[in-house]
């Protein structure tokens, strides 16, 4: 449904985006991470058509963004960051502008735009100006608009930018109903965005890519997958707890839980440590309030590889 080639965009002597390739299917959601400055906003706008890359190609179900762009822009939503509109519009002329932009009339154009409304919640802000609505809600004004069209492929940049935990919440349950049908991308920094939507993540920073997984398998990299949380309700046994779980072979070290009253043990190469903590428990009568094992920490992940990527561009 996406696939970019070599893509590259250079500004001056600048180069933001550097060979990036990689493909979208449908009905997945691809989560597009990396640090501010990665050159995030810059892919996401060569794929939607509103920048020219410098080289490489972008296609959409089948249609070169270059050179067909009215065919490739009619399957795409758009949501760019800050979600730009006419600021002296309100929500509903904005909504039917957009309408008319994308060629909607008659029973599908009114079916289309109260569809968005009641989705987005837009009901009580309809009539004021878009430059009197909170932030939140222009994000929310921004996102019905890229959807109004009902695309086979949505670009969304940073679409949860803005919003309070429970706008939060009801954009990403949105994402994960229409995802069925669809090919989503997703910019973002919130890792638990990646959680929450994502069936794929890619990794990029200083223009390139550097991991291209699922949100599990990127886990899986962490030194914390699989590790294993201990709590006790008795301190004075917490070294007996040590010692015996430093003899288990799985086990590659011990770390203190953050609130100082449990133990972490992490797994030689993400081996699954959880039954045999647990027969230890069992063997031991050890006095434990908490046991928990870990898929992983994501932004541990991620901060390394951007990290490494960094320090290696330095060196």
């Amino acid at each position: 449904m996406i696939e970019t080639n070599n893509l590259r965009k250079d500004f001056g002597a600048f180069t933001a985006v550097r060979d990036i390739s990689f493909r979208v299917g449908e009905g997945e959601v691809l989560g597009f991470l990396g640090p501010n400055g990665a050159g995030k906003s810059t892919t996401m706008k060569m794929i939607a058509g509103f920048l020219a890359p410098t080289s490489g190609s972008v296609t959409v179900c089948g249609h070169d963004v270059a050179n067909e762009p009215l065919a490739t822009k009619s399957l795409v939503g758009y949501l760019p960051e800050g979600a730009p509109s006419y600021e002296e519009m309100t929500p509903r002329s904005f909504l039917a502008f957009i309408a008319d932009i994308r060629g909607l009339d008659g029973a599908l154009r009114r079916t289309r735009i109260d569809d968005v409304v009641a989705r987005l919640h837009l009901e009580r802000v309809l009539e004021q100006s878009i430059e009197t609505l909170s932030k939140g809600y222009k994000r929310r004004v921004g996102l019905a608009q890229a959807i109004l069209h009902d695309p086979k492929v949505l670009v969304l940049d940073e679409p949860t930018d803005g919003l309070d935990p429970n706008q939060k919440h009801e954009v990403r349950s949105l994402i994960r109903d229409i995802a069925k049908d669809k090919t989503i991308v997703i910019s973002t920094h919130i890792l638990e965005e990646v959680h929450a939507v994502c069936t794929r993540a890619v990794i990029i920073a200083d223009g390139e890519v550097l991991a291209d997984d699922t949100p599990a398998g990127l886990e899986a990299r962490s030194r914390y997958h699989n590790a294993v949380h201990l709590s006790t309700g008795d301190a004075q046994s917490l070294g007996a707890v040590k010692d015996a779980l430093r003899s288990l072979p799985a086990v590659a070290s011990l770390e203190t839980g953050e609130d100082g009253s449990g133990v972490i043990a992490l797994a030689k190469d993400g081996a699954n440590l959880f039954a045999d903590v647990s027969a230890l428990i069992a063997r031991n009568d050890w006095p434990v309030t908490q046991i928990q094992m870990e898929r992983g920490r994501l932004e541990d992940v991620f901060r390394d590889i951007t990290t490494r990527q960094g320090d290696a561009a330095r060196g």
